[in-house]
């Protein structure tokens, strides 16, 4: 194995995720990659021919997402007809899936040189579109494991560990403050381009546009719990609820606190990130000058029903296949799927939280679903360059209970 390389890495600005409101809810999934693909190229100059394949992650694969949205994004970019391209799901972690399978490849020496990362239109195919739920409707399979919505496994880990609502709120408000932050000192802008309308050329969107820094406590503390009334639904055979089947899992939670709100949660956006990465032996023929480098990646299952306590124990993993401890960590990028998530895994891990989500988080900014884990990497690597640190770990919680962790060093 040989080291994997990051060339660069852009993203779109992310748009509000509701059909007619946000900037960018006109615009075909596929033109939205292909345009940063695009972008991708043109920062790099490099020949797309040369491209051994493109990995794109991509949750709902249905409908305008469907039919490897990755496939067609190429063809939508005019790249050359061979340039291969394949879409995966990972839930919440296939962008940056997409990057270590790639980082797998140059690695391994199958590929020298490979685009990675994701999409995802919010506003086009809301979460769980393709149908099934989390377990695919297969009974038989509930029956053995019951995977609960996702915020009601939130509320489960806010319970069990302490967390208050005033706990979720604080950092809610921290992510909204770091990114407007971020905003006005233009930290995003090196990663960010323009996104078009295809047909006119006119600019559709430039910078985030779903932060909103006049966010206070005390508007925060004035939403109501968003997952009551689901976890109060009654869905088994004798009348049991989802609150019922968390707690029967989880007794010693004895009453569930529903503490997530629509405002210390991930946002609904739709928006696209890609990455190039390339092998040693690519670097050095091509005199390509690399960002940083892939020094750890891995994927790990935890329990299904609490769904979202995977980032400690996968960033763990990563650390140890680093040589490295949390402490070793200069900057964390914890995906603020709900902020319970975050605070759970800030504790675990016994780590700064000055460290973690400088910038703001998916709470601010939001999570487009698929490209989320190819964003909050060139993130890290931009906030890397800013500051002059040398490595970061981003981790995310998935459903059905995994979590994935990558670890790079700034070159």
């Amino acid at each position: 194995m040989t080291a994997s390389y990051i060339i660069d890495a852009v993203r779109t600005p992310r748009g509000r995720g509701k059909m007619g409101k946000g900037a960018l809810t006109g615009l075909h999934p596929q033109e939205l990659l292909a345009q940063t693909l695009n972008a991708l190229q043109r920062r790099g100059g490099w020949d797309a021919r040369e491209v051994g394949d493109v990995i794109a992650g991509c949750v709902s694969q249905v409908n305008e997402q469907g039919a490897n949205i990755a496939r067609n994004a190429v063809l939508a970019a005019g790249w050359p007809q061979d340039v291969s391209a394949v879409s995966l799901n990972r839930f919440c972690g296939s962008g940056l899936q997409a990057v270590n399978f790639g980082a797998m490849g140059v690695a391994s020496g199958a590929m020298d040189f490979v685009v990675t990362g994701g999409v995802e239109s919010m506003s086009h195919l809301s979460l769980g579109a393709d149908g099934g739920g989390q377990d695919g409707g297969n009974v038989r399979l509930r029956e053995r494991v019951y995977q609960v919505p996702q915020g009601i496994s939130a509320d489960l880990i806010a319970t069990l560990e302490g967390i208050t609502r005033e706990d979720v709120d604080a950092w809610a408000l921290r992510s909204q403050r770091q990114a407007a932050r971020a905003i006005e000192e233009n930290r995003f802008a090196k990663a960010l381009f323009a996104v078009k309308d295809p047909a006119t050329g006119a600019v559709l969107l430039e910078r985030d546009e779903y932060p909103r820094p006049d966010t206070t406590a005390q508007g925060l503390a004035a939403l109501k719990p968003a997952f009551v009334a689901m976890g109060e639904t009654a869905v088994g055979p004798s009348g049991e609820t989802l609150d019922g089947i968390a707690l029967a899992a989880y007794p010693r939670a004895k009453r569930i606190q529903h503490v997530h709100t629509a405002g210390n949660s991930s946002g609904i956006v739709d928006g696209a990130a890609v990455v190039a990465l390339a092998s040693e032996r690519y670097v050095k023929e091509k005199g390509l000058k690399p960002r940083a480098r892939i020094r750890a990646m891995a994927t790990l299952g935890t329990e299904p029903l609490i769904m979202l306590t995977a980032p400690a124990p996968v960033s763990e993993k990563a650390l140890r296949m680093a040589g490295m401890k949390a402490g070793d960590v200069d900057l964390w990028e914890i995906n603020e799927a709900f902020a319970a998530v975050v605070l759970q895994t800030t504790r675990a891990l016994g780590i700064d939280p000055d460290r973690v989500n400088v910038n703001g988080g998916s709470i601010a900014l939001g999570h487009p679903l698929g490209a989320t884990g190819a964003m909050l990497l060139g993130t890290a690597l931009d906030e890397l360059e800013r500051t002059g640190k040398g490595t970061a770990l981003i981790t995310m919680c998935i459903g059905g209970g995994q979590g994935i962790a990558t670890i790079i060093e700034r070159i």
